[in-house]
């Protein structure tokens, strides 16, 4: 088998590497090729994932050959799977992305409000560029998107590309593995009901053997709420309280405290710097560790780089992909009745059943209403982004900014919008 990583000089990619490299006998993988435009960064990236794969050779056995080039049609060609990391822009871009709702008083971020907009913008035509080039070079292979906003470049994919997709986040995997350790099982031993859209999620029961655990998850989470709550400091990022777990009587995404604490974030946001001027120092000290030739595994340093499990959630889903187990994943994917009152053809992040024949997702019980009128508003947002991406339709774009929750009202939209486009100029696809 041959795995493509496009974007392959993230500086997630070694975490990526280690996942395929430790289920290498059970994909039978042969090759793992890394695409990029950055040919300084695939310098870095490509002699590091070749160490790992010699490491991992010499120790166990069963060679793994590692191709790196800035060439996509040459490292798509025979692929079974396609890997999509990109980030269209780079750092640079991720840090206008949330100075563009700074500037106007609103959630300054890269996935969601108006910097993930903008993301969305500038990230669906590329996306379904290399979708395009999938289709021609590896017409039976599966494209599994990771890149950011995750939901939305899906449904964009699963809409207008001609490829079989599937939409992964790491969040569903850390969800349950921190939800295993507090109730001190494996995470092959927690079953969640966990629904929504990627970034706009929540787990609502957790069983253990058939055994319903969620007031004991639920009250844990409660008193960690209250710990923290209890030491917090002016400066800190917003978090949870208790009375917001007990409201919500589910395990929230961490993401939804910018559509439930949006005062809290605009005036953290006033007194700190934005995430992305810090992961540029995280990045450039991780390219400093990786170039090192005696680095032949993932470093710990990565850790701090966020992703956590971004390796498990794809490699084990490649891995019951081929072996067709049925195996349970949390993906994005086209609902298809799964959660009820939602068109079959969105899609939402759940639990679905992976067989050789991709994910089929598992019917859930419908949304509470204040669940479903979020999940709905953030839909109809998606689905204007990816109109305004696809047809370079700027009504549908103010449509969508005005939807959005974490969006400007009204009279302040034309100004926004002014301000996307001079930042994004020229990397807006028909948009300009």
């Amino acid at each position: 088998m041959k795995v493509c990583v496009i974007g392959g000089g993230s500086t997630y990619t070694p975490e990526l590497v280690d996942g395929l490299l430790r289920r290498r006998h059970l994909l039978d993988l042969h090759e793992i090729h890394l695409v990029d435009h950055d040919d300084a960064r695939l310098g870095v990236l490509g002699p590091l994932a070749a160490r790992m794969a010699a490491r991992t050779q010499d120790r166990e056995g069963g060679a793994v050959t590692v191709r790196w080039t800035t060439d996509r049609a040459v490292g798509i060609a025979g692929s079974r799977f396609v890997v999509s990391q990109i980030r269209v822009g780079g750092m640079a871009a991720r840090e206008r992305d949330e100075q563009l709702g700074r500037k106007f008083g609103l959630v300054g971020q890269e996935t969601v409000g108006v910097g993930g907009f903008a993301n969305a913008l500038r990230t669906i035509p590329v996306a379904l560029d290399i979708a395009a080039d999938v289709a021609r070079w590896a017409p039976e292979a599966t494209l599994l998107n990771f890149t950011n906003p995750a939901g939305l470049v899906t449904e964009a994919l699963c809409r207008h590309a001609d490829v079989a997709t599937i939409g992964l986040c790491n969040v569903p995997w850390t969800v349950k593995a921190r939800v295993a350790a507090s109730l001190g099982v494996t995470a092959e031993e927690v079953d969640v009901d966990y629904v929504g859209l990627n970034h706009l999620s929540w787990v609502r029961r957790v069983s253990v053997a058939g055994v319903d655990r969620t007031p004991e998850v639920l009250h844990g989470l409660e008193q960690r709420t209250s710990r923290v709550l209890s030491s917090a400091h002016a400066d800190d990022e917003p978090d949870w309280t208790p009375e917001a777990i007990r409201l919500l009587g589910a395990i929230p995404n961490y993401y939804l405290l910018y559509y439930y604490e949006t005062d809290a974030w605009v005036r953290f946001q006033e007194a700190n710097p934005t995430r992305a001027s810090a992961v540029q120092e995280i990045e450039a000290a991780l390219l400093r560790r990786y170039a090192d030739p005696a680095l032949t595994e993932k470093p710990a340093e990565l850790a701090s780089r966020g992703g956590a499990h971004y390796s498990e959630a794809a490699a084990a889903l490649m891995a019951d992909l081929v072996a067709g187990t049925g195996a349970v994943h949390v993906v994005n994917t086209p609902n298809r009745g799964a959660i009820p009152g939602l068109d079959d053809d969105v899609v939402v992040e759940v639990a679905a059943r992976i067989g050789s024949a991709g994910p089929e997702p598992i019917g859930v019980a419908p949304l509470r209403p204040d669940m479903d009128a979020l999940v709905r508003t953030m839909k109809d947002v998606e689905l204007l982004t990816v109109e305004a991406a696809v047809r370079g339709d700027a009504d549908a774009a103010m449509r969508a900014l005005v939807t959005n929750p974490l969006g400007p009202s009204m009279s302040a939209a034309p100004a926004v919008w002014a301000r996307l486009l001079e930042m994004n100029a020229g990397v807006l696809g028909r948009l300009g």
